[in-house]
């Protein structure tokens, strides 16, 4: 886990004391399970529950030479119960245990996820309605297109983020799995209430069928859908990041008291929010393609994915939960420029305009090839004479025979572009 990206929530769910507490909390539910089906003296889980201790250092110490996290940690709480402690792991493999902590952790982390995604949710709503007939002009190839609002861009984020919360949620569903089925699924040291007892206490779904492990698919629906919604919030990172930029100037990340852009140019206010996002979204991608290669192990198992999820695991949780924190950040602080927007738009004057033009000369009987040539004329006659578009057009006989002066005005005006922005937004808001 790297600290710089770490929050504390989420540093929590996958510190090695989380994980061998609920190591520990399987152990004696298992146990507790067998005492219910008479195979350990009832009065034993008591003492095992009273006795039993986690001793970090000793399993530290201890791992130095067993090499195997699992024993070590076994050893360690088995001295502090006594003879008793032979009652733990009885019939289990590791995997009964990792992996259920893993579901459990995994549980934890979406959860977290989804409370951080609705967050953001809740501020582009905010954000779009705020701004929704705020003009700004649309780009497509970085060149000036038509007329949108500014609203209307926050509006299709915020779509993106509420598909990234159904995900997150399908995904809750699909890693909310244990296994409690011994060494290679098959349950022959284990009665299969001990897995069904084992995964209801620890809040899980006993998986259907499991090798020595759960199948990695599921894991890896975890690390696609993470890398995929941290892709979608770097689109909206690098959407501010590109009208940021000095020429553009339509908005701004928030700048703080005492903050520094450069070490060499003190009057630099760089988006570096944004920028740490769209990096950090390129190594959960990465580690997608590690996550999917896990899948495939030889026979019931092989130990080859567990030295990659050792750093999946955890990182990519941190990785999107500080995206989010930070995407949050930058959305309430965002400084948004409505006067250079509407700089910027009038920049290519009513050329914006041309594709309205194209479409009336349609609909009065010209072809479609002949509208297309003559407006593609008037407007680079209009770009080269430095002229407006609607001044071109007036000036052509052609045209003005299917249009009339105030047709040709009309077309060229912003307010025509968003009659139906209203209705896009009751789609997308129902308000």
């Amino acid at each position: 886990m790297i600290s710089r990206y770490t929050m504390p929530e989420m540093e929590i769910i996958w510190s090695d004391k989380t994980k061998f507490k609920k190591m520990l909390e399987i152990e004696i539910y298992a146990a507790e399970a067998m005492s219910k089906l008479g195979i350990i003296p009832k009065k034993t889980i008591e003492e095992i529950k009273k006795k039993a201790k986690i001793n970090m250092d000793r399993i530290n110490k201890l791992d130095i030479t067993i090499k195997h996290d699992v024993i070590s940690f076994l050893t360690a709480v088995t001295e502090t119960i006594g003879h008793d402690g032979r009652f733990l792991h009885l019939g289990m493999t590791s995997s009964d245990v990792l992996d259920t902590t893993i579901g459990i952790q995994l549980k934890q982390s979406v959860k977290l996820l989804i409370t951080e995604t609705k967050k953001i949710a809740t501020i582009l709503s905010k954000l779009a309605k705020k701004y929704k007939m705020i003009p700004i002009i649309g780009r497509t190839h970085g060149i000036h297109a038509e007329p949108i609002t500014f609203g209307l861009k926050i509006a299709s984020w915020y779509c993106e983020v509420i598909r990234s919360l159904d995900r997150l949620n399908f995904t809750l569903d699909t890693i909310s799995y244990g296994k409690i089925a011994g060494a290679v699924g098959t349950m022959a040291h284990l009665n299969p209430y001990i897995e069904k007892y084992v995964c209801q206490k620890m809040g899980l779904k006993p998986e259907p069928i499991s090798t020595q492990i759960i199948p990695r698919d599921r894991h890896s629906i975890y690390f696609s859908i993470v890398a995929h919604v941290g892709t979608s919030l770097e689109r909206i990172a690098i959407e501010i990041r590109h009208l940021q930029r000095t020429e553009i100037a339509e908005v701004e990340e928030p700048f703080t008291d005492g903050q520094k852009g450069s070490s060499a140019m003190p009057h630099k206010r760089n988006p570096i929010i944004s920028e740490s996002i769209c990096g950090l979204a390129r190594v959960l991608r990465g580690y997608a393609i590690t996550a999917m290669e896990n899948i495939t192990l030889w026979h019931e198992r092989d130990i080859s994915h567990s030295s990659a999820e050792r750093i999946l695991l955890p990182d990519a949780s941190i990785i999107l939960h500080y995206i989010l924190v930070k995407m949050r950040n930058l959305l309430i602080g965002l400084n948004v420029y409505p006067e250079n927007m509407q700089n910027n738009l009038n920049k290519t004057k009513d050329l914006i305009f041309s594709g309205t033009l194209l479409f009336s000369l349609i609909v009065k009987g010209m072809s479609r090839e002949s509208a297309y040539t003559m407006i593609q004329k008037a407007a680079f006659n209009a770009k080269n004479a430095k002229i407006s578009l609607k001044e071109s057009c007036l000036k052509n006989s052609e045209i003005k025979k299917y249009l009339t002066v105030n047709e040709i005005e009309n077309n060229c005006n912003v307010e025509n572009q968003f009659k139906n922005i209203d209705f896009i937004f009751k789609r997308i808001f129902n308000d």
